[in-house]
């Protein structure tokens, strides 16, 4: 039998220092008001790094075999990331596809190729249009089929639309993200009736939220992070409230004890004291890189989350 983490990680606007034309990302420049700088970007890439290698480590021993990743620019900053001293030695590879999103930040997997084969991978495009009709380009849904250790397994990567106009007013962009990745659930199910099937993501909401709670759980998911959103406990944090926006649901197939292959054990945040400021109102908070235009050094304003599986062979 074999034990690996699954992990996701919201980076925190993971930018180079160039100036993308087509994209929103002036605020991450050496000229920009910021002063995102090499020093600056460098630190970050290490800070994030030393993390990734220790997610769950404490119970495996060792890195997460897959980790789902938010907000990175390009394939740039993902390969400046594994190079990283803190993961350049892990072996990680990765797969990434340029999204739609208007300030060009994306969804990612990184994984262990030593435990991970990738079989197959595409991006879901989450077609949500505002009241004229016009399209609004949030970021695509990334998709990938693998084997972790010769277990096959479905895996969905998502960073649903924000909350920034109001969390009702947003609502319906949340849900059609939930639907795009219930729609790639049943083509997989069509060949695969009892496919075990991960989804990940920052989705924006918690886990008690319309978009979760009535469209993917349903849907024979089951949510663990649910029992882990308390008052005090969360991913992150706004105005005093926790909110667990990142989040790991496993198909119902991952749980049945008596299975061979993949089987879902835990899950959990990884909140070290270490992840958190230090001192301060803001004590306790995740650690964040920026506050506004002011330069923190922190890891990310997120903190992971992860879920344990263990391997049971036939």
């Amino acid at each position: 039998m074999k034990r690996h983490n699954i992990a996701f990680y919201n980076l925190e606007n993971l930018f180079d220092l160039h100036d993308d034309p087509y994209t929103l990302d002036d605020d991450f420049t050496p000229k920009s008001e910021k002063r995102w700088n090499r020093k600056r970007y460098e630190k970050k890439l290490k800070k994030l790094g030393s993390v990734i290698a220790k997610i769950g480590s404490d119970e495996l021993g060792e890195p997460p075999a897959v980790v789902g990743i938010a907000e990175v620019e390009n394939k740039t900053v993902i390969r400046d990331l594994i190079g990283s001293k803190h993961l350049r030695k892990l072996g990680y590879r990765y797969v990434h596809f340029d999204a739609p999103d208007e300030r060009g930040i994306d969804t990612a997997l990184l994984y262990r190729d030593a435990h991970f084969e990738v079989l197959e991978s595409k991006t879901l495009a989450v077609m949500i249009h505002n009241p004229e009709g016009e399209r609004d380009y949030t970021r695509d849904i990334l998709y990938v089929k693998g084997l972790l250790d010769g277990a096959p397994v479905h895996l969905m990567v998502n960073h649903w639309p924000s909350r920034r106009a109001g969390a009702e007013l947003t609502e319906y962009k949340r849900v059609k993200a939930a639907q795009t990745c219930l729609e790639m659930v049943h083509e997989v199910r069509a060949s695969e009736p009892e496919a075990d099937l991960v989804i990940m993501g920052d989705f924006n909401d918690n886990p008690d939220s319309a978009s979760i709670k009535e469209n993917l759980v349903p849907e024979s998911f089951y949510n663990p992070m649910e029992k882990l959103h308390t008052r005090k406990r969360g991913s992150s944090k706004y105005r005093d409230s926790w909110y667990l926006f990142d989040q790991i649901l496993v198909s119902e197939s991952l749980r049945t004890k008596d299975k061979f292959g993949l089987r879902f054990e835990q899950a959990e945040i990884f909140d070290p004291i270490y992840l958190r400021e230090y001192s301060g109102r803001f004590k306790g908070n995740p650690f964040r890189t920026y506050v506004g235009k002011k330069h923190l050094g922190g890891f990310s304003d997120h903190f992971p989350v992860y879920a344990s599986f263990t391997i049971h062979k036939f």
